[in-house]
């Protein structure tokens, strides 16, 4: 099995089939509903809050709500009383069970849900997809994070319409430091694995650290890229703004840190400051830019041309050429 991530690995361009960047669509399709980019904000309260996600929606893109000190029902009310689709984060405990029964009783139904918890190839996973299948059924179920073929089909055969790939690569993630265990450092063939058996969407989580990686992980077989740090630290963002040495950033925590959790318990997440990057709106149109790029080097048009390219890996037993057969 090849062995590769992110920085050790780049996409081969194939002859150019438009006149400008710009022709090329970078959107994608998810649960019945196309959004403009691949790429969805990480679900963490220093990432997105409930005037991101709103403007989210409003202009395009997909989100997923964090499930952190938020009341998920009235979330979904406000979100259905602006027009705009609603997408929420449950974990697998009592409360959560809890909160879909006020969501029946109330008729509401979330148009997508995700299931965030750090291992998701667990029985509380494949028990929280029935009791949302059951009672939630029109719902676009993503289930996560997992890291292995293996866990990619059990979550696929429980019900759900999406998976999330990706244990500890992300940046305030110490998943591999505290436990042995994850795809830090290798989170792009770990997605290609994955991939590979997978008959539903994946959602590639961590790791990526340029806009180009979004392409990379589209060629390796994700159909949306959750992100943290690139989205943390804009003007927008939730995360308390701290000045050091007259520059300012913003706080961004990992999900499982001790200031996601108030305790020090079970912690695989750190803090980290992001400098200010400005606007959200104004890094997103950048990164559709790109993406554009990306389809255009791919020889392409629509964002799945990526697929088509052959690939160099850099250094490594696995260096060399990699040719679609």
């Amino acid at each position: 099995m090849e062995i590769f991530d992110y920085d050790n690995v780049l996409l081969l361009p194939r002859k150019c089939r438009v006149d400008s960047r710009s022709e090329c669509d970078a959107s994608v399709e998810l649960g019945g509903r196309s959004f403009r980019l691949p790429v969805v904000p990480s679900n963490m309260k220093t990432v997105v809050d409930e005037k991101i996600c709103t403007w989210m929606a409003q202009n395009g893109y997909f989100y997923v709500m964090h499930r952190f000190d938020l009341d998920n029902v009235q979330f979904v009310k406000d979100m259905h009383a602006q027009g705009c689709y609603a997408s929420i984060s449950l974990g697998v405990k009592q409360p959560d069970y809890d909160t879909v029964d006020q969501l029946v009783a109330l008729g509401l139904t979330p148009e997508y849900i995700t299931i965030d918890i750090a291992h998701g190839h667990a029985d509380s996973v494949r028990n929280m997809i029935g009791y949302l299948k059951q009672h939630l059924p029109k719902a676009f179920v993503i289930a996560g994070n997992v890291a292995t073929p293996e866990a990619v089909i059990d979550l696929e055969n429980w019900g759900a319409d999406a998976t999330k790939v990706g244990v500890g690569p992300g940046k305030v993630c110490i998943t591999k430091l505290k436990t042995g265990f994850g795809t830090g450092g290798w989170q792009l063939s770990a997605l290609k694995w994955c991939a590979r058996v997978a008959t539903k969407p994946i959602i590639a989580d961590g790791g990526i650290r340029s806009h180009g990686d979004i392409a990379k992980s589209i060629r390796f077989g994700a159909s949306m890229v959750m992100i943290g740090s690139l989205f943390a630290g804009h003007e927008e963002s939730p995360g308390q703004t701290v000045e050091v040495d007259g520059a300012l950033y913003k706080e961004y925590y990992g999900s499982a840190s001790d200031f996601n959790k108030g305790e020090y318990k079970h912690v695989e997440g750190k803090r980290i400051l992001e400098p200010v990057k400005g606007k959200l709106a104004g890094t997103l149109i950048e990164m559709e830019q790109d993406v554009q790029s990306s389809i255009s080097y791919a020889g392409g048009k629509k964002l799945m041309d990526i697929r088509k390219v052959n690939y160099v890996i850099l250094g490594g037993d696995n260096a060399g050429e990699h040719l679609l057969m």
